[in-house]
């Protein structure tokens, strides 16, 4: 009996052991508070992902084994250095060179913006295909870049409206968040929520903080301790007031100036501005239903329609994206079917842009009469982005470049001039807006935030080398026919795609083909693109293990 224990005993310890790393990573409650060995396996999953992938022309890919052991190995290894270069341009961010008080902040958050709508893309677009249509105004938001920094690869982590906005007050991935439809609430936990922004911008700083339109979620807990102003509202391009309709961009600008004419002069304040437009009213066959005062605006102009908005190309998607259940293609169906519906639904989106922008416009000019520019960062930005008939679809959801890129002006009062009226090609993503506005406010980055300070591509030197050069992508909730799961793996030269319910793949080679036409992942290609594939395969689990980890991106 004791030889067969002797035996035995080992034996189970060794499948025990298999059995928990199988489900550790599913089970994880991602509270970074853990033992020391939870915390060894954030750092190196954080470590792994500052290895610099290699380039589509590399021809000699020497891939690690890609078990869950070295998965989780190498994502670990990601987090350590990244935490520890953070601190280090924390520091250099910190130091007399940029000495500041906490800075006021005001994130106007626009909605379903394509990054290619603001005229300021146009310079930073111009030798691709992707065209800033001249004619559309937005000289406001315009003139913020000309004083700041224009982010040209920013991207989001879910191209969808809650979840997004969830990832920006969190600065977490969906999949540690835990919040990404609008009844969901596992961000408002106790001991989570109050180490997300704006409730630290309040209890840590004392910030006089106001929330304006679409939060798109249930109110947080205590709102009325974390927000001085709380105007809920959005979902309908018009709103009653006082028996008057008032368009909900008007909204917007009135309650945003309302709460900068009316805070205590004492604090510092942080103002979101989460603007509807450009959105479409959904259920409304009009769409989108600009103000009376724009309705002249781009009559007598043609919109020009992407490259890849062809019934050829959309024959090209996967089979299920093809299906009429597919949503975004069902959206096209009723904006985009015809060319004069898509001259017309395009002319009202622009108008829609314009009115923002005029919104941007005094929202700032009250700003500057308040004699506060040079103490306040300005951030203008949105959730997600939108299709724009790309790919016969519309809208976003799916990790094609036109859904998951978005536009982002920063406007930093701390901000060197010789980098104003530059543009920054790193990747930026949405995680990132929450540390870099908690470090305006000299409120150090919580261990459970994801994202990075993007303060350090403009205030520091030596910050561009050590910046991400890849990530990962989700979307793993909505239903098999209607929304299908997608994750990827993105970086500049090369995306692989896959939508696990159906098992299958795509791999793009956006260095030649950046409109993302051509998916040769089935396609008989030269033995590079091969060992490219297995590598990007690997780096995928590599990313996914460390975005779901919690671990620093």
């Amino acid at each position: 009996m004791r030889r067969i224990q002797r035996i035995w005993t080992p034996l189970l310890c060794v499948i025990f052991a298999i059995l928990i790393s199988a489900i550790v990573p599913f089970i994880v409650t991602f509270d970074l508070t853990t033992n020391g060995g939870r915390d060894k396996q954030l750092r190196d999953a954080e470590e792994s992902m500052m290895k610099p992938p290699r380039r589509v022309n590399d021809a000699n890919v020497n891939l690690a084994n890609n078990n869950e052991k070295n998965i989780n190995s190498e994502a670990d290894d990601h987090g350590e250095k990244n935490r520890n270069e953070d601190r280090e341009e924390q520091e250099k961010v910190e130091g007399k060179e940029h000495e500041h008080e906490p800075l006021n902040i005001v994130l106007l958050y626009a909605d379903d913006w394509s990054f290619r709508t603001l005229g300021a893309m146009e310079r930073a677009l111009r030798h691709t295909n992707y065209k800033v249509p001249s004619f559309v105004k937005t000289p406001n938001i315009d003139k913020l870049a000309e004083n700041g920094v224009l982010f040209t690869h920013n991207c989001v982590t879910t191209s969808v409206c809650s979840t997004s906005r969830a990832t920006l007050y969190t600065g977490q991935y969906a999949s540690v968040h835990k919040t990404p439809q609008p009844g969901d609430t596992a961000m408002y936990a106790p001991g989570k929520w109050n180490e997300t922004l704006f409730p630290l911008l309040k209890d840590v700083r004392g910030y006089h903080n106001g929330m304006i339109g679409k939060w798109h979620h249930a109110a947080p807990p205590n709102v009325s301790h974390t927000f001085a102003t709380w105007e809920a509202y959005f979902g309908r391009h018009y709103e009653d007031r006082g028996g008057k309709r008032v368009h909900v961009t008007d909204l917007n600008e009135l309650h945003a100036i309302e709460f900068l004419q009316q805070r205590p002069l004492e604090k510092p304040f942080a103002l979101f501005v989460s603007m509807f437009a450009i959105h479409a009213e959904d259920g409304n066959p009009e769409q989108y239903l600009p103000q009376n005062r724009t309705r002249h605006l781009y009559e007598n102009e043609t919109v020009p329609v992407p490259k890849t908005a062809t019934e050829a190309h959309f024959q090209a998607m996967p089979p299920f994206l093809q299906s009429p259940r597919n949503i975004a293609r069902d959206r096209w169906l009723y904006r985009y079917r015809t060319p004069e519906m898509y001259q017309l639904m395009q002319k009202k989106i622009y108008r829609m842009v314009t009115e923002v922008d005029t919104a941007v416009g005094n929202i700032i000019d009250t700003l500057r009469k308040q004699d506060v520019l040079n103490k306040t960062m300005i951030i203008f930005t949105a959730d997600n982005g939108n299709l724009y008939g790309e790919h016969g679809m519309c809208e976003k959801w799916y990790p094609y470049e036109e859904s998951l890129r978005v536009p982002l002006v920063v406007y930093d009062p701390r901000m060197p001039p010789h980098m104003r009226n530059t543009t920054n090609d790193e990747f930026t993503l949405n995680i990132d807006l929450a540390p870099t506005m908690l470090q305006a406010a000299k409120i150090p980055i919580p261990h459970a935030m994801q994202g990075r300070d993007m303060a350090q591509l403009y205030l520091s030197q030596s910050s561009q080398s050590s910046w991400r050069k890849e990530f990962y992508y989700e979307w793993f909730f909505g239903d098999r026919f209607g929304l299908p799961q997608s994750l990827a793996y993105i970086r500049k030269d090369v995306k692989y795609i896959t939508y696990p319910e159906y098992e299958y793949e795509e791999l793009f080679l956006l260095s030649t083909d950046p409109y993302e036409e051509t998916n040769v992942f089935n396609k008989t290609f030269l033995q590079t693109t091969a060992n490219l594939l297995e590598e990007v395969q690997g780096r995928f689990e590599i990313a996914k293990a460390a975005a779901e980890m919690g671990a620093k991106i």
